[in-house]
């Protein structure tokens, strides 16, 4: 169990190092933040917090860095949740906004997380491999356009605008689609491009113009069972100087482009892990830290936000912020009990 002089000199440390970026010696918490103790007190309780796992000294300066357990312990015991009631007020507009549907209100909420932490954040929706495709409604617009409509056993809805190069007729995209409710319904997400492919032959069997229409419903299906996943703000790592590191920035834009890692990192339970609040959870890895708050919709269906960036981050902020954007999408748009 830490003193509580250690505990006064690590939030400092934290604190300061969040705000600079630059490693914190005994001058500048004696000068910043007015401890109460001699310099040679203040260097002898930072090494021994060093020692202990909780700071970490640098190569390049005399002054130590929080360690994950550094930050950890702060997020876990001292820090205090902060939230702007001008930043509460922006977000509450977006939620007012009934022209917006979920998705979209999701996905701006992503942009102004993005916007207001200058971080990275993403969207992880409902996994395709636990909805299943439960209807397909066509609806021509002419002969060279339908709009179709997608819905999920979860109630969730997709709209697709479907541009024909050459004129289909109404009865064969009826048909065409009659087809596809018959075959398809009670198909996971994840399997359904799989799944029309081997219907094709009955396709081509019934309709004379279906390699037109399969091509229109192919890349919709792609793009349906890929639409849980949203990122904003991907340009916000170089303004960090933790990643001014070619190779290091590298790996992590190629990270951005796999939504499969930050489900298994969201769903991960592991030792550097840290449960806070009704929604999220903190993960560290290496010198990124990655927070995530749970959304629940109903029964079924739920979605996760997150916020990707250096370990050296505004959890105080950023943790209010997506406390306050999770309860605030299960209050106006989930179907359950959101107490």
């Amino acid at each position: 169990m830490l003193s509580s002089r250690k505990i006064e000199i690590l939030k400092a440390i934290v604190e300061s190092f969040i705000a600079s970026a630059e490693p914190v010696g005994s001058k500048t918490l004696m000068e910043s933040f007015n401890l109460p103790y001699s310099s040679a007190t203040i260097r002898n309780e930072m090494l021994e917090l060093e020692n202990l796992g909780y700071l970490e000294k640098t190569h390049t300066s005399s002054g130590r860095v929080p360690s994950t357990l550094g930050y950890r312990y702060y997020v876990e015991h001292l820090m205090v949740d902060r939230m702007e009631p001008s930043l509460e007020y922006a977000l509450q507009e977006v939620f007012f906004d009934r022209q917006l549907n979920i998705e979209e209100v999701i996905k701006r909420s992503c942009d102004i997380l993005a916007q207001m932490t200058n971080l990275t954040s993403m969207v992880l929706g409902p996994d395709a491999s636990t909805q299943t495709l439960e209807h397909i409604n066509l609806f021509p617009v002419d002969q060279n356009k339908a709009v179709a409509v997608f819905i999920t056993n979860a109630g969730h809805t997709e709209n697709r605008v479907f541009q024909f190069d050459e004129k289909i007729s109404v009865e064969e995209l009826a048909h065409f689609c009659a087809i596809l409710n018959e075959r398809l319904s009670g198909t996971t997400l994840d399997q359904v491009v799989a799944k029309l492919q081997l219907i094709k032959p009955i396709l081509a069997q019934s309709i004379t113009k279906y390699e037109a229409i399969f091509q229109a419903f192919f890349n919709a299906f792609i793009k349906f069972a890929n639409t849980n996943f949203y990122l904003s703000g991907t340009n916000n790592v170089f303004n960090q100087p933790e990643f001014t590191d070619i190779n290091k920035l590298k790996q992590l834009m190629s990270m951005f482009e796999n939504s499969q890692i930050w489900k298994e990192i969201g769903s991960n339970q592991n030792n550097l892990r840290l449960e806070h609040g009704k929604h999220s959870s903190i993960a560290w890895l290496d010198d990124m830290a990655v927070v995530t708050s749970t959304f629940q919709l109903d029964d079924q269906e739920s979605g996760q936000l997150m916020v990707v960036g250096p370990s050296r981050m505004e959890y105080d902020r950023v943790v209010a912020l997506m406390e306050f954007l999770s309860s605030a999408i299960e209050k106006v748009y989930g179907k359950g009990d959101s107490s």
